[in-house]
């Protein structure tokens, strides 16, 4: 039979310290998520001013014809 064993004050200090260590990191996920979609929601709002055809084409199209134009700079 496993033995309930006490946690040390040491131990339960190390384990909080983790636990604040991976919801920083949760925190810093979220934070770059949502960096990213703004980033690409403003950039497709260029796109979409620069080019308003964009608006009307499925996603295959646009890259296709973004690679074109691209290509031929």
């Amino acid at each position: 039979m496993a033995e309930n064993k006490e946690m040390t004050a040491e131990e339960k200090a190390l384990l909080q310290a983790k636990h604040r260590q991976e919801e920083a990191e949760a925190r810093n996920r979220v934070r770059e998520r949502k960096a990213r979609t703004r980033r690409l929601i403003q950039e497709g709002a260029i796109l979409e001013n620069v080019a308003p055809s964009v608006v009307n084409m499925d996603l295959n199209s646009l890259k296709q014809e973004l690679t074109i134009r691209l290509r031929g700079m």
